[in-house]
C-alpha cells in the first residue's frame, strides 16, 4: 500500500505526532499517534503511524495491555525491542493505578530533628548548617545543606535560608547545625543568627520553628530555651 511508504519526515512538521503533542498536549493525539511516539520508528515498508494503526486493528488498547511479548511479536513489524517498549508502557500504567505517595517524614519535636540529622553530622569536623522546609502540618518538603563552615564557625545569611523555603512554598522551617566540639551549648553567633532568621521569617510569613544545635549524643533547642 502506497501510504505505508510515506515517511514521518515527509509529513508536514505540525502533523507529526511528537510535534502535535508538544503543541496541543497528549490528550489531542489518537491512540495510534501516542503509540507511535513510544515506538518511534516503523520499517522500510511502513511508517510508525501506519504500524501502530495496524497493531490497534489487531488488538484494542485493553487487549494490547494484556498480551505477552510472544503475542506482540506475532504482529508483523513488531520485533523484540518494540514489544518490550509496549509492554513497559502498560506496566507503568498498571503501577500508576496502585501508586500511593509515601507520607513525608514529620517533625514534632527537637528530638525528631536530632534523630534525623545527627547521623549526617556525627563524624563531621566542620559545622554544617542544615535547613528543613516544612508544610503546614510540619511534614518535610526538603532537607538542604545551606553551608559548611570552619572548625568552629559557620557563616549563614538569611537570604540563603529562605531561598529554599520560597522554592518549596514552605509554611515553616527548622534549621540545625552541629558543633564539632561535641558541646551543643549555643554561641553568641548562634543566638544572633537565630534572631535574624526569626525577624526575616516574620517579614516573609515563613515561621522559624526552631534552631537545633547538635552535639555529641545530645542537642540544644533554641525554642525550648526561649530564644524563639
Amino acid at each position: 500500500m502506497q501510504e505505508y511508504k510515506i515517511r514521518i519526515l515527509d509529513m508536514q512538521k505540525d502533523e507529526r505526532p511528537r510535534e502535535r503533542l508538544i503543541k496541543h498536549g497528549a490528550s489531542a493525539l489518537s491512540d495510534s499517534e501516542l503509540l507511535a511516539i513510544i515506538l518511534r520508528t516503523g520499517s522500510r515498508q511502513e511508517n510508525v503511524i501506519n504500524l501502530c494503526q495496524r497493531i490497534l486493528k489487531e488488538y484494542n488498547i485493553k487487549q494490547l495491555s494484556r498480551i505477552n511479548l510472544a503475542q506482540l511479536m506475532e504482529v508483523h513489524g513488531v520485533k523484540e525491542s518494540k514489544a518490550a517498549q509496549i509492554a513497559a508502557c502498560f506496566e507503568i500504567a498498571r503501577r500508576l493505578e496502585s501508586f500511593k505517595d509515601e507520607e513525608k517524614p514529620k517533625i514534632n519535636s527537637p528530638e525528631d530533628v536530632y534523630r534525623l540529622i545527627y547521623p549526617q553530622v556525627r563524624e563531621q569536623k566542620k559545622e554544617m548548617f542544615i535547613e528543613l522546609c516544612l508544610d503546614t502540618k510540619s511534614h518535610i518538603l526538603r532537607k538542604e545543606i545551606i553551608s559548611v563552615g570552619s572548625l568552629n564557625a559557620n557563616i549563614v545569611h538569611p537570604r540563603e535560608v529562605f531561598r529554599f523555603a520560597l522554592i518549596e512554598s514552605a509554611d515553616r522551617i527548622i534549621v540545625a547545625h552541629n558543633h564539632p566540639s561535641g558541646d551543643p551549648a549555643p554561641s553568641r553567633e548562634d543566638i544572633e543568627i537565630t534572631k535574624k532568621l526569626v525577624e526575616t521569617g516574620n517579614i516573609m510569613g515563613i515561621a522559624l520553628l526552631d534552631h537545633v544545635i547538635i552535639g555529641d549524643g545530645r542537642h540544644f533547642s533554641m525554642k525550648e530555651a526561649g530564644y524563639i
